[in-house]
């Protein structure tokens, strides 16, 4: 996996470009089946991807945290939500609760998340591959790409299908 994850940013930047106009069409012409198609091309991916081997969104990125994350997450370490906050959050240029750093402050070394079970939404949903009208988020998949293998493979997958 280590190979692998110093591998990605080169390859998602070569396949940038192609990649942007192979959504800007997809958004443009939307195939009727894509949510049925993604959320096979997500089930195959990860029947093979161990998220456990890598964890490369929790050691790069920070999730945003809705207010229904904050109060889930607050609650189970017995803290008020504005101690939660305080202690791990801050607000980032478009407003958000974000984390204070990262790598995940809640990753463990062994890449188990401490706080799985009630984990924000975002890390719920990441990639987001499987996500209904696909096509609206070309842009974040073009990001999660450069983060995510699976992620990267999936949109491989999708570009071959749709030829």
């Amino acid at each position: 996996m280590d190979e692998v994850l110093r591998e990605l940013p080169k390859k998602a930047k070569e396949k940038h470009s192609e990649n942007k106009k192979f959504f800007t069409k997809l958004k443009k012409k939307t195939p009727k089946n894509l949510d049925y198609m993604m959320q096979e091309l997500h089930e195959a991916e990860f029947k093979r991807t161990d998220c456990l081997t890598c964890a490369n969104c929790c050691k790069t990125t920070g999730p945003l945290f809705t207010n229904a994350d904050v109060e889930r997450i607050s609650k189970s370490f017995r803290m008020k939500p504005q101690k939660f906050i305080d202690t791990y959050l801050r607000i980032d240029e478009e407003n958000d609760f974000v984390l204070q750093q990262v790598p995940c402050t809640f990753l463990g070394a062994d890449n188990y998340c401490s706080i799985y079970d009630v984990r924000p939404k975002a890390c719920r949903e990441f990639p987001h591959t499987d996500r209904k009208k696909f096509q609206q988020i070309s842009n974040l998949t073009l990001k999660n790409v450069e983060i995510c293998p699976a992620a990267f493979n999936i949109v491989e997958e999708m570009k071959k299908l749709m030829k």
